[in-house]
């Protein structure tokens, strides 16, 4: 049985952990954001199908594309943040799955279906977008995730020109950096357990 994470962790991941809306002026190297991806694969997903695709925006180019579909609230945080990433979904995920469940390469006519793909889909690239922020977090980093954006231009603008891309569909954005502090609101209420939570 493996012992617990210290309060350290569970507080640097989870009890502290905060969405942050400005950044400080510190650097994040591209082997810090691979380490976070490194992370996040690492996460369950249904027959190991690993949906999601994430897309790191770092350089001044590829933000001025990413701009003018973000929500007018989003814009400026999301342009100061050190990096942007948007988790999108490959809607062709099952092609991978010999490569991803070796052991069951047939497992890809499971999905052949479109729409019991489209929910596997949905619902494990989601999955991985949140282990996204929690390996970020774990690795130091802080997050901003977000919706406001336009889905549609932000799928034509980085993924309808690609062969590679052309099934990707995006999910939400992550703003990724060192958190500013004053830029954090109060933390708002969570559910208590009784409220949320049923044992039968």
């Amino acid at each position: 049985m493996s012992d617990p994470v210290n309060d350290y962790a569970l507080d640097l991941i989870w009890r502290n952990g905060r969405t942050y809306n400005g950044w400080l002026d510190k650097p994040v190297p591209e082997t810090l954001i691979r380490a976070v991806y490194d992370l996040t694969k690492m996460g369950p997903t249904s027959a190991n199908c690993c949906p999601s695709r994430f897309v790191f925006i770092n350089s001044p180019e590829a933000k001025k594309r990413l701009s003018p579909h973000l929500s007018e609230g989003n814009r400026e945080k999301t342009m100061n943040a050190p990096w942007v990433c948007i988790v999108a979904t490959d809607m062709m995920f099952h092609e991978k799955i010999p490569q991803l469940f070796p052991h069951n390469p047939g497992a890809k006519d499971w999905f052949k279906d479109k729409d019991k793909r489209r929910e596997t889909a949905d619902r494990n690239g989601t999955l991985q977008g949140a282990y996204l922020i929690m390996a970020a977090r774990a690795l130091g980093l802080d997050c901003g995730p977000m919706s406001g954006f336009s889905q549609d231009g932000v799928d034509m603008e980085f993924f309808s020109n690609k062969e590679e891309t052309k099934h990707w569909r995006s999910n939400f954005l992550v703003a990724i950096g060192h958190g500013d502090d004053s830029t954090i609101f109060d933390r708002s209420p969570r559910l208590s357990f009784d409220e949320a939570c049923q044992i039968l």
